[in-house]
């Protein structure tokens, strides 16, 4: 391989002692030797991918024929082919719609598009679109080199059954696995090890689900530290750390037993990600001509709430809404004491109060029934701070009206138009714990990513394997922006290049991106050089969004 640069040499003229004018210098081609490309120690000729939906080239909220051909392990194996890499099988969709089908029955979302304004569904935009890839009807045909699978965590590794598609429907199976099983009782790990690889990617199913269902249902979970047997979770839970290191064990154990040579990829702070950054914590503006005008009215309401959290001592509970400046949303924290029996109590104290109730149109009498509302209502809300983090889903929700609040408000005997004003997300209404990432919950999540990567670092060293740093490459994409050739991307929605439409996975030039890390791995562990070989992959060749007409 050869590149061409272009200098500039001085003609030098016998008789002159220096080059004045333009036509003294010319511009001359010259060949700048590439060495050849090595695979080193490393044998490509066989190179199977286990993960889950980042190693399955899952993109803007589905997985889809376009999104899996461009999946950072496509991308590395069409590397690996130029250094003795053989075929690489992949379980490919059978459309770029996105969406499962069971049945006939769509069991999983079409993809994510960007409308110009913000990203919605396919059918939001193009209209009704039907999926053609039946689980039930039409799988491919294996071994697959690819074994990236949507949604499995460490120990779904190791779960024989896990693609059983009787189970599906029950939640005991995973339908992208169902694709790809080469039987209803087989295991990831053993179908990835029965093909006999001679070199392998361990990535992102190494901790990143573990945490990540958690942290995007907004902590709605439990964190099963300490609990060994991973068949008693719930879909949101973390999992154990313990778990976690006697599976990567078992599975680097295997895929090392016939000498096979790696790379394991460490898991990101997913708080750094977009889906987390994107919703600010302080999006109520005073100029939104449906929240200004009613800040004095709110201002009232909250008064008398803001009078009972300083008679309690909890000054930090008040609530109050600028009329100068955005304010922040009021959320529910699980993790505060829940003080609905004494906000009641206080209330029903107050002489105050019943005239207060009258000035909504409402009987004295009702007081003692809002002074209950208010308890349940308010007895662990607080306005969010910079430490909160708001869910992507969050942004459709702030300033909609609950109608279940509504109705259960109408049943207490509010009028529908007074249920209406008590029951707006986020402003009269506390947000609901799934729509924010609390800092105790975040500290949850970052420990058990730590301990994760703890794990998956000894295990790559005690096992001689490469290891890329796929952390520290989101904490620099979510401040400076990480480059690669000429291209810059960073972790902002949409327009950073790096991230897909659904806030979590990344887009084709991000997955490109992170083929290049895994290539610098693989030459530094193994003695390759296909970055000096410049046999990278070309960033600019890959999208950063998809088309709307793509099918």
């Amino acid at each position: 391989m050869r590149t061409i640069k272009y200098i500039l040499f001085a003609s030098v003229l016998l008789g002159f002692a220096s080059c004045n004018t333009e036509e003294d210098f010319n511009m001359v081609e010259v060949a700048e030797e590439v060495p050849a490309l090595t695979a080193g120690s490393a044998d490509f000729s066989n190179y199977v991918a286990i993960g889950a939906s980042f190693s399955a080239g899952y993109t803007d909220g589905a997985l889809f024929k376009a999104g899996q051909q461009n999946s950072f392990p496509a991308l590395l194996a069409q590397q690996f082919a130029l250094a003795g890499g053989g075929s690489f099988n992949q379980p490919l969709m059978n459309d770029n719609f996105g969406g499962l089908l069971l049945g006939g029955t769509q069991i999983a979302d079409n993809r994510l598009v960007f409308n110009g304004k913000a990203p919605v569904r396919l059918q939001a935009f193009v209209g009704p679109v039907m999926p053609t890839t039946d689980i039930l009807i039409n799988n491919p045909t294996g071994p697959f080199n690819n074994m990236g699978v949507p949604g499995a965590k460490s120990f779904h590794l190791v779960a024989n059954g896990y693609g059983n598609v009787a189970g599906v429907p029950l939640g005991r199976a995973n339908p992208y696995y169902a694709r790809m099983a080469t039987s209803a009782t087989s295991s990831m790990l053993a179908d990835a090890l029965v093909q006999g690889p001679t070199f392998f990617t361990l990535s992102e199913i190494g901790g990143g689900n573990d945490v990540l269902a958690y942290a995007t249902s907004g902590g709605v979970g439990v964190d099963q530290k300490g609990n060994l047997d991973p068949t008693t979770y719930g879909s949101n839970d973390i999992t154990d750390p313990n778990v976690f290191a006697q599976v990567m064990t078992t599975a680097v154990a295997g895929l090392t037993a016939n000498g096979a040579k790696g790379v394991i990829a460490n898991v990101p702070y997913i708080t750094n990600l977009p889906y987390f950054t994107t919703v600010p914590f302080k999006p109520l503006s005073p100029t939104n001509p449906s929240f200004g005008p009613q800040i004095p009215t709110l201002n009232g309401v909250f008064g008398q709430l803001n009078l009972v959290f300083d008679f309690l001592q909890v000054p930090d509970r008040k609530i109050v809404f600028s009329q100068t400046a955005a304010s922040a949303v009021v959320v529910k924290d699980e993790s505060l004491t829940n003080l609905s029996a004494q906000i009641t109590g206080v209330l029903n104290q107050s002489p105050t109060f019943p005239a207060f109730v009258q000035s909504f149109g409402l009987p004295a009498q009702a007081a003692p029934v809002v002074a209950n509302l208010f308890g349940v209502i308010y007895g662990q809300a607080r306005q969010a701070t910079a430490e909160d983090l708001l869910v992507l889903p969050s942004s459709s929700v702030i300033g909609t009206v609950n109608t279940s609040s509504v109705a259960f408000l109408m049943s207490q005997g509010l009028s529908q138009a007074l249920a209406g004003q008590f029951s707006v997300e986020g402003v009269s209404l506390p947000l609901e714990d799934k729509w924010v990432l609390t800092p105790e919950e975040q500290t949850l999540v970052l420990n058990a990513t730590d301990a994760y990567n703890a794990t998956l670092r000894a295990i790559a060293d005690a096992n001689g394997l490469a290891f890329v740093d796929f952390k520290a490459i989101l904490q620099q994409a979510a401040s400076t922006g990480i480059k690669d050739g000429n291209f810059t991307l960073n972790t902002k929605l949409v327009t950073g290049g790096l991230v897909s439409l659904d806030g979590i996975h990344l887009t084709a030039r991000g997955y490109a991106v992170m083929a290049n890390k895994f290539l610098e791995a693989i030459d530094a562990t193994y003695g390759s050089n296909f970055i000096e070989a410049k046999a990278k992959v070309s960033v600019g060749s890959y999208p950063t969004n998809y088309s709307p007409a793509l099918q």
